[in-house]
């Protein structure tokens, strides 16, 4: 038809078709050349590192199995009874320091420092050390005062402040070793602030390291009194099962080497002084310091049936920075020790090999990077990408070995496993991240931002707390845009392969980004009014 002025009518333009069009086409012309390639490759090497961890657990489960199965334990093989009866006949007892470091420790001060003066041992022989980095100084006065209080009960409790906070908990653990009335201690004994021993907890400890003059350290296990309060505690409380029944046990097994863990443990203040002291090179002092003892020739041994209780991060915020640590640390640590634990002369091949593969690099950094970039990024992708084939016996059977192997240690919580592998795979992305930046050393590598602790361990209840108003919040404090995006490109590949592929994988693309966006949105944890 003609218009008024007798011309033919313009053809209308769909904006919107002709921009989906030209993208399309974009997107074919770089897929095949660029795309695919850069995909294979790293589709290759996430396999690589798949199986690595693939074969690391299944080792541990072999020895652990081994380990329970011939009675094994290293612990089981000291006569205890003996060396306790020979201290309380000759009255030789060693003086032992007992160092607790805290900042801003309202909720749990008087918990950690009561727990501390409880322990049963010779008061003249046993000296309470309180390191008070806090800032607030109507809190110092009550910590100080709670000091007061014990002291005039007869025991013997140090209080040391600082005027900075230098090198944070690995500097305030360092001068308190350098006061002068720490001289004639032999063993030095360390609980974070929400650690509750138990009254006989040096008894259990402490002979290990009279018996065995080759021992630096005695390390317990925790057990975590909040862990029914909400989704997010209990599913924390799958994988640090598995730390101390599986990884820190076949270390102690087979090596006489694990991780510290910061707190809970005894050290021999000869074999610290011996390894060079508290260093604050890393977040993780605790790992740090252990290594290098390691190396040093010095073994540990790790006490499974002795626990301590603690207190889980409730709030994601709490749980996030701590997890940025507890990944940026270690992958910091292998960078700096890597060249001194290979050249070092004075452990076998055997235990460098423990140290550098297993222990720091396959659990601290290939365990990170391989859930998130192989689960989250690379298998995703492939059905974006049909060009690249995704072998499904490594996509499907190998995760969920590891995953059985895991829960496995938590049998009261494998009807949330669902929820704990997704769980996971958001977390994967703070602690890949995190990774890096401690590889790179770039920023945020020295980030130490204490854990906030509530004070659920003062409350020592088993059962989940009613559920109150959720309180308004800044939005820019609930929303994680990172997590928001993942939880896009994750719903944009289930949608996709709903419409063009012929398998079910959508199921588990549509689970993973809920969890993303559920996650994202603050929806997780506990949270607390300001």
């Amino acid at each position: 038809m003609r218009n008024s002025d007798g011309l033919e009518p313009e053809p209308e333009v769909n904006l919107y078709d002709d921009t989906g069009r030209s993208l399309s086409q974009a997107w074919d012309r770089i897929r095949v050349p660029i795309i695919v390639p850069i995909l294979r490759f790293a589709l290759y090497v996430c396999i690589a590192m798949s199986v690595m961890r693939f074969i690391e657990r299944v080792y541990m489960a072999i020895v652990i199995g081994c380990v329970k199965c011939l009675g094994r334990k290293r612990y089981t093989k000291y006569n205890l009874d003996a060396i306790k009866e020979d201290l309380e006949q000759n009255r030789n007892y060693p003086m032992v320091l007992v160092q607790i470091p805290m900042f801003n420790e309202k909720e749990v001060y008087k918990l950690s420092i009561g727990a501390a003066c409880g322990l049963s041992w010779p008061s003249d022989r046993l000296i309470v050390q309180v390191l008070d980095d806090s800032t607030n100084e109507v809190l110092r006065a009550l910590v100080e005062l709670e000091c007061q209080r014990w002291i005039e009960k007869g025991v013997n409790v140090k209080y040391e402040t600082r005027n900075n906070r230098n090198g944070y908990k690995a500097g305030a653990l360092r001068d308190g070793l350098k006061k002068p009335y720490v001289e004639d201690c032999e063993f030095v004994v360390i609980f974070d602030a929400d650690y509750q021993p138990e009254v006989l907890f040096l008894w259990r400890t402490v002979p290990y390291l009279l018996e065995n003059p080759e021992l630096a350290l005695v390390q317990a296990r925790w057990k975590f009194v909040n862990a029914n309060e909400c989704l997010m505690t209990r599913l924390q409380e799958m994988p640090l099962d598995y730390h101390f029944s599986v990884e820190q046990e076949v270390g102690s097994s087979t090596c006489s080497f694990f991780g510290f863990n910061g707190t809970a443990g005894v050290w021999r203040i000869q074999a610290v002084s011996d390894a060079g002291g508290w260093k604050d090179r890393t977040t993780v002092e605790d790992m740090d310091l252990a290594v290098r003892a390691s190396v040093k020739g010095w073994k540990f041994i790790f006490v499974g049936d002795l626990s301590v209780k603690n207190e889980l991060p409730s709030t994601f915020k709490a749980y996030r920075f701590q997890q940025h640590r507890w990944s940026c640390g270690p992958a910091n640590l292998f960078r700096k020790m890597f060249k001194e634990i290979l050249l070092c002369e004075r452990v076998g091949i055997w235990k460098k090999f423990h140290v550098i593969y297993a222990f720091s690099f396959v659990r601290k950094i290939v365990a990170h990077w391989v859930t998130f970039f192989f689960y989250c990024i690379v298998i995703p992708a492939t059905i974006l990408v049909p060009e690249v084939h995704l072998p499904k016996p490594i996509a499907v059977y190998l995760p969920a070995t590891i995953t059985l192997l895991n829960a496995a240690s938590t049998p009261r919580s494998l009807h949330l496993l669902v929820f704990w592998i997704l769980f996971e795979n958001v977390m994967s992305l703070h602690r890949s991240k995190a990774a890096i930046i401690g590889l790179l050393e770039a920023s945020r590598v020295n980030e130490w931002i204490v854990t906030e602790k509530l004070g659920n361990a003062l409350k020592q209840k088993y059962s989940i707390p009613k559920v109150s108003k959720r309180p308004r919040s800044r939005i820019a404090e609930r929303i994680h845009f990172l997590e928001l995006i993942m939880g896009m490109y994750m719903l944009h590949c289930a949608f996709y392969n709903m419409i063009f592929a012929n398998d079910h994988f959508f199921i588990y693309l549509l689970l993973q980004a809920g969890a993303f966006f559920i996650i994202g949105l603050g929806y997780i944890g506990t949270i607390v009014s300001t």
